[in-house]
């Protein structure tokens, strides 16, 4: 298997630098601990935890490309992605025992790969030369998908649909993406604001405990 992902090094190491990459490869690393960190609150054996740490990683960008007839499915033709998102998975059963602060690590790391699959999906809906509604859709797409994907199999309520500013911080990412790319900010230095800016948000937020407003109807319809 590490040869399997030996072509992700070449491509870091060996061609021209691509931040785009990085992110990519940080925010699917992060999304399989994550998933990895919930199938294990479930008690799942490591199948189940190998499942949900590919779906969790992989899923959002999957349901990204079928929604905009993105063909090929990304990772179907880097299956070095796969392996990468397995060896995360199946490593974080073995660090998970010596990491204290199970939840702290867990929303951080979701927290990282929200931002970084907005962002991703953006770029993605962009090089396909679509409007930007659409663009803003990929990216929040890309973000929330895979953490609702893992939260339904685990059974529990998806984060995105409790009063947590999640899909808000995505959001907000990608409109922020898109306001430094109309104003001819450098492709690289959008990305870093955008990353980091982003994941500050989605910390404080967590920090904070900021809150969407709730709808609450219990009215009994006669």
């Amino acid at each position: 298997m590490t040869e399997s992902i030996a072509p992700i090094f070449h491509q870091l190491f060996h061609g021209s630098f691509d931040l785009l990459l990085v992110i990519y490869l940080i925010a699917i690393t992060t999304e399989a601990m994550s998933g990895a960190l919930a199938a294990g609150r479930r008690n799942m054996d490591i199948f189940g935890v190998v499942v949900i740490a590919f779906v969790t990683a992989l899923g959002g960008g999957t349901i990204r490309d079928v929604v905009l007839g993105n063909y090929p499915v990304g990772w179907t033709q880097h299956p070095e992605y796969a392996y990468l998102v397995i060896l995360a998975g199946l490593a974080t059963t073995i660090v998970a025992r010596f990491m204290h602060q199970m939840k702290q690590i867990f929303l951080a790391l979701d927290a990282m790969g929200l931002v970084a699959f907005s962002l991703i999906g953006c770029n993605v809906a962009l090089r396909l030369n679509y409007p930007t509604i659409v663009v803003i859709m990929s990216g929040m797409l890309t973000g929330i998908s895979g953490g609702i994907l893992r939260d339904v199999l685990c059974n529990q309520v998806p984060v995105v649909f409790r009063r947590e500013l999640y899909a808000s911080v995505s959001l907000t990412v990608c409109l922020l993406f898109l306001g430094l790319r109309y104003l001819d900010i450098s492709p690289n230095i959008s990305t870093i604001i955008c990353f980091a800016g982003g994941l500050a948000f989605r910390l404080a937020a967590i920090r904070f405990k900021w809150r969407l407003p709730v709808f609450s109807y219990q009215q009994r319809w006669e």
